[in-house]
């Protein structure tokens, strides 16, 4: 995967000729970082996604596995080329106001945050009622009160963020292994227990209509489902600190790995689940508002699957709520700084903390639809600034122009206003 995302990388988007300097061999803190974007990225919208795509029959799941790698990686790439363009130690809320001016800064420092900051929701939910299904189901104790286990997780998992970024992302990156080791154990076990699925599906081809329909409404989940935009500002300036003047050409091939591995492991994952359960069971699981994992801890009497596959929900879940708490916390103390007040660095972690907790907590304890929030909350401001905002940058910002004029641009533009156009007609009534 890494040779042919390389050789994609030659030949539709030459490297600038001002990073053509021969880098230095790969090494630890590349590899951190690799594994740090994985975790971030693998969450709850990968456990959802075999609910969606099962849902939506087997052409259209065809169809974006194989837009899965071009899709993330050239959105995720022009993400973090647009932070590099700044100066160096700036995140991408002073990125937007080097570039854009103070007002446009602000803009999108607030809408940053409101793409990110309901990701940090979905996880809470997704986390209480993982814990909650696995007390009840595999463990048969009777959990404590809902807004008591929800206080204790967010406030466990905000401990962990008081440690630092640095620390969260080695973190992560540590967890990713035994993550990507039971994921892979998880879909090969799956194995014998494939009924053919959704190939109940693919025995007649959809209406054409009926196909783009379908595939149109789908797009915006899988772009969720690989998203980790809320880290790449960190990735960014970290890699700039490191590399300097060749920071741009070694993010590539770390986000080229690290999409690599994802698309891989997720998509094999996604089929052996979706070839396991028929329609019917993922609508139930739906329904339920439970991870593929959790309903399928439920669905087999086998007592291995039963604990594992719950154990590796919460992992991947508290993995991506640290990776995304990196780029809401960031948004908002870019709020309150550009808002005239100046708090100390101390007052403010301890200020974002408290209001991280409060809301996380609240949300958690309501229980909302998962798959809803998933479809309907930031979605669409996360497709326009990950797939919209660097390529419109392209255009107008000089340290970016030596990007134009590539197919690759063309391509994120149009699944970004797909995926916009997809969320927004399904917010109608």
């Amino acid at each position: 995967m890494n040779d042919q995302a390389n050789s994609v990388e030659q030949r539709i988007d030459a490297a600038p000729a001002s990073v053509t300097t021969e880098l230095t061999a790969w090494n630890r803190h590349d590899t951190t970082w690799m594994l740090g974007l994985f975790g971030t990225a693998i969450g709850a919208g990968t456990l959802f996604l075999p609910i969606n795509a099962g849902i939506g029959g087997f052409w259209p799941l065809l169809i974006l596995a194989l837009l899965a790698f071009p899709m993330t990686f050239y959105a995720h790439r022009g993400l973090t080329r647009f932070v590099l363009s700044g100066r160096a130690g700036a995140d991408i809320t002073k990125v937007v106001e080097q570039h854009f001016g103070k007002k446009a800064g602000a803009l999108i420092t607030l809408l940053y945050f409101f793409a990110v900051f309901p990701i940090l929701l979905i996880y809470s939910v997704a986390l209480t009622n993982t814990v909650t299904s696995f007390l009840e189901h595999q463990l048969h104790i009777q959990p404590p009160p809902r807004a008591v286990l929800a206080f204790v997780l967010i406030l466990g998992l905000l401990a962990v963020v008081r440690c630092g970024e640095r620390l969260i992302v080695k973190a992560m990156s540590l967890m990713v292994y035994p993550f990507i080791v039971a994921l892979l154990f998880l879909a090969v076990f799956l194995i014998p227990h494939w009924t053919g699925g959704i190939l109940s599906t693919a025995a007649s081809v959809p209406a054409p209509s009926a196909f783009l329909h379908t595939l149109w409404l789908a797009i915006p989940v899988m772009v969720f489902s690989f998203n980790h935009s809320p880290i790449i500002s960190a990735f960014a300036v970290d890699q700039k600190r490191q590399y300097g003047q060749q920071a741009e050409q070694r993010s590539s091939q770390i986000l080229a790995r690290a999409h690599g591995l994802m698309v891989v492991m997720v998509l094999f994952f996604v089929f052996s689940c979706v070839l396991t359960l028929s329609p019917e069971q993922l609508a139930e699981a739906k329904s339920q508002n439970l991870s593929i994992l959790s309903y399928l801890a439920n669905h087999f009497s086998n007592p291995t699957i039963a604990f594992a596959a719950p154990l590796i929900a919460f992992v991947a879940i508290t993995k991506s709520f640290l990776g995304h708490y990196i780029g809401a916390s960031e948004g908002l103390k870019g709020l309150v700084v550009k808002s005239g007040r100046r708090p100390s660095p101390r007052t403010l972690d301890r200020l974002t903390a408290a209001f991280m907790l409060v809301v996380c907590w609240l949300v958690a304890t309501l229980n909302p639809s998962i798959l809803g929030m998933i479809e309907t909350l930031g979605g669409p401001i996360i497709a326009a600034l990950l797939f919209l905002m660097p390529m419109y940058a392209v255009r107008r910002v000089p340290a970016m122009r030596q990007y134009a004029g590539k197919l690759s641009n063309v391509f994120v533009v149009v699944v970004g206003l797909v995926s916009i156009s997809a969320l927004v007609y399904s917010l109608l009534p």
